[in-house]
C-alpha cells in the first residue's frame, strides 16, 4: 500500500485547513481575526495606550498636559514621586494602562496559555521601549519561584523577554535573576506590604556575576507595573550585582 507522506505536501495547505476548521480569534474579544496573536480592532479601540506626556524616570502618565508639556520631551518632567524619591532604575516604560480592557488580556497571557500573545506583545514592547533598547545589552525577566513555575508552567516575563530579544537582536538571559523564596502573591496587599513581601526575595545567580552582568546596562522584563515593589527590588539586586544601569519595560502600568 502505498503512503502519501505529509511532508510532501506543501504546508500552507494544512495551514489553511486548520484555519478554516480552528480561526484564530482574538484573545480579547472572541472575535475572528486573521492570525494567531492578532487582536480585534475593538481589542485595539478599548485599550489606552500610554503616551507622552508621561514621567521622564518611572513612565506614569501625567492627567493634565497642556499643548507645550505636549510638544517637549516627556524625559524632560519627573513625577512628583519620582521627584521626593528617587527610582533605582534610569527609565520605566509601558505599553498601556492597566485597566478593565487590558486585565483580561494580560489575565489571559498570564494564566490563561494564551503564550502566543508574545507575538502581538513583542513589537509593541520593541515601539515602546525602542530608547532604552538601543544601548541594552541585556534583556533580564523577572523570574518566578520554582514552585510557582511548576504551577504555572511557564514564566510570562520570560516568554516576552525571550520574543522580544528575538525581534530586536538585544541578547536574552533568564537565569541571571533568581527568586529565593516563594513569596505570596501581590495583587490584595498595600503598598508598604508589597516591599516587605519581597525583600530579601531576590539574587543574582553565581554564574551571571562577571562578563554577563558586570558594567552592563540590563532591561528589566515584566507584565504589570503596579507598585513597583517586585521591580525595584529586582533592580537593587541587579545594580548590587554589577549592573551599570537598569531600565524597565512592563506591557501594562497601573
Amino acid at each position: 500500500m502505498n503512503y502519501i507522506k505529509s511532508a510532501s505536501l506543501p504546508k500552507n495547505v494544512f495551514s489553511k485547513a486548520i484555519d478554516m476548521v480552528l480561526p484564530a480569534r482574538c484573545a480579547l474579544t472572541g472575535r475572528i481575526v486573521d492570525r494567531n496573536g492578532a487582536l480585534s480592532p475593538e481589542a485595539w479601540a478599548s485599550l489606552t495606550f500610554i503616551s507622552a506626556p508621561f514621567c521622564g524616570c518611572c513612565g506614569i502618565p501625567f492627567e493634565i498636559a497642556d499643548d507645550s508639556s505636549r510638544k517637549a520631551n516627556s524625559s524632560e518632567f519627573l513625577c512628583g514621586a519620582c521627584l521626593q524619591d528617587p527610582k533605582p532604575f534610569s527609565r520605566a516604560r509601558s505599553v498601556f494602562a492597566y485597566d478593565d480592557a487590558s486585565r483580561d488580556l494580560v489575565l489571559a497571557f498570564k494564566h490563561g496559555d494564551k503564550t502566543h500573545l508574545t507575538v502581538t506583545f513583542s513589537p509593541l514592547l520593541a515601539r515602546v521601549g525602542n530608547d532604552i533598547l538601543k544601548d541594552a545589552d541585556l534583556l533580564v525577566p523577572v523570574p518566578l519561584h520554582w514552585m510557582r513555575l511548576i504551577k504555572r508552567r511557564y514564566n510570562q516575563a520570560g516568554l516576552m523577554a525571550q520574543s522580544l530579544s528575538k525581534l530586536c537582536g538585544v541578547p536574552y538571559d533568564g537565569r541571571v535573576l533568581r527568586r529565593n523564596r516563594h513569596t505570596p502573591p501581590q495583587g490584595h496587599k498595600r503598598a508598604r506590604e508589597r516591599v516587605e513581601n519581597v525583600h530579601g526575595a531576590f539574587s543574582v545567580s553565581s554564574s551571571s556575576v562577571g562578563a554577563t552582568l558586570v558594567g552592563k546596562n540590563i532591561v528589566l522584563i515584566d507584565d504589570v507595573y503596579t507598585t513597583g515593589a517586585t521591580l525595584e527590588a529586582c533592580v537593587h539586586t541587579l545594580l548590587r550585582g554589577g549592573a551599570a544601569r537598569v531600565d524597565v519595560l512592563t506591557l501594562a502600568r497601573v
